[in-house]
């Protein structure tokens, strides 16, 4: 049992208040999942720039001048937001797979949480309030985002464990339910070219709506693909919740 918020705002005026709203949406939901929870906000950057968020569990150590590194090794500019054990690190989006390489020699024990033009993704182990304050989450802005309280079910109570997850480019992907046939579609998966940092079985859908988009389909079309493998690992008596978000939020698979 977990719970879901999601809010898309068309009136340009609220967006300096998405955060504020999004912590409210996500504090109701801690009956549904007090073990940990995340929020994922779609916000900032644009113009020629793009941005990684990372967590790590040594953040002292992992974020110690890693904006300057990381500038060293792509050869041009970037703006690191530190906030708790997650960092922000922003730069151009020419340079974004080149910075994600590089991350990964740098500093190998930073867990990437998304990347894109606009996502940025936050999650940690507690109650949803300390995770929201946490993060100053309130004090964020953006149009639109989603969040996630978990109790867990199917894996451990971590950090990576926690939703939402993204598997793709301003794509992040959350749940409540249970995917039966996930470590079947894993595997699936693998051989296709996609990775995988836990074994949750929502980063599995995640991924899956990744590849059917890699390979051609719409974001409407690739939902319906995941829904229809996601129902046919389904017990009858109930069916699953999903929340998915993108930056394509106006793409024809989603109309105004």
């Amino acid at each position: 049992m977990c719970g879901i918020v999601g809010l898309f705002l068309k009136d340009k005026s609220l967006e300096p208040r998405l955060g504020e709203l999004l912590t409210e949406m996500l504090i109701t939901m801690t009956d549904r999942g007090p073990d940990s929870a995340g929020i994922a906000i779609y916000g900032g950057a644009g113009d020629g720039l793009a941005k990684i968020t990372v967590q790590s569990s040594e953040p002292d150590t992992d974020f110690a001048k890693l904006d300057q590194d990381l500038k060293e090794a792509i050869g041009q500019p970037v703006v690191m937001l530190v906030k708790s054990t997650h960092a922000v690190l922003e730069m151009p989006a020419a340079q974004l797979d080149a910075a994600r390489s590089a991350l990964a020699h740098l500093r190998p024990g930073l867990k990437v949480m998304s990347v894109g033009d606009s996502l940025e993704i936050y999650k940690e182990v507690g109650l949803p309030k300390d995770v929201a304050k946490r993060f100053d989450v309130s004090k964020m802005h953006g149009t639109h985002g989603i969040g996630h309280t978990r109790m867990a079910t199917e894996s451990a109570v971590t950090t990576m464990g926690a939703h939402p997850f993204s598997t793709g480019p301003d794509q992040c992907l959350v749940h409540n339910g249970s995917l039966s046939n996930h470590n079947g579609l894993r595997r699936e998966l693998i051989h296709a070219g996609m990775t995988f940092e836990t074994q949750n079985d929502t980063e599995v859908a995640a991924a899956y709506v990744s590849h059917k988009l890699n390979e051609g389909m719409n974001l409407g079309q690739a939902l319906e693909a995941v829904w229809t493998i996601w129902m046919a690992s389904t017990p009858s008596s109930w069916a699953p919740r999903m929340g998915l978000a993108s930056s394509a939020t106006r793409s024809p698979a989603n109309p105004p």
